[in-house]
């Protein structure tokens, strides 16, 4: 028998970035049938500031308490939109995997 293995994936707690997160861990259950997948939603300075514009805030707004806590071994990995990653990644850290990309006509236009 094999052993269940708990993998602690961490997340924004906003709603788009909770549903890419749960779409990445439907696929890893397919993969990893055996492992207990737990999804912790966190919060970063980008969600928590909602006064400042986005432009003046600091670099990372919505990345660096993610790093943080995987740094830390709270969570194992986590999913982000790539459009938050800054380019420089901390020492330890590493870019794993992508997904495919959806549909690329998918746009806003005001």
């Amino acid at each position: 028998m094999t052993a269940t293995r708990r993998v602690v994936v961490g997340s924004r707690s906003s709603p788009l970035a909770l549903a890419q997160t749960e779409e990445v861990v439907s696929r890893l259950r397919v993969v990893h049938p055996n492992a207990k997948f737990e999804i912790v939603p966190l919060s970063t300075i980008g969600d928590r500031n909602k006064t400042d514009p986005l432009l003046s805030m600091e670099r990372g707004m919505f990345v660096k308490d993610i790093e943080a806590a995987l740094l830390s071994g709270e969570i194992d990995f986590a999913v982000h939109s790539a459009k938050d990653l800054p380019a420089d990644l901390p020492a330890g850290l590493t870019i794993a995997a992508f997904t495919e990309r959806q549909d690329a006509r998918d746009v806003i236009v005001d």
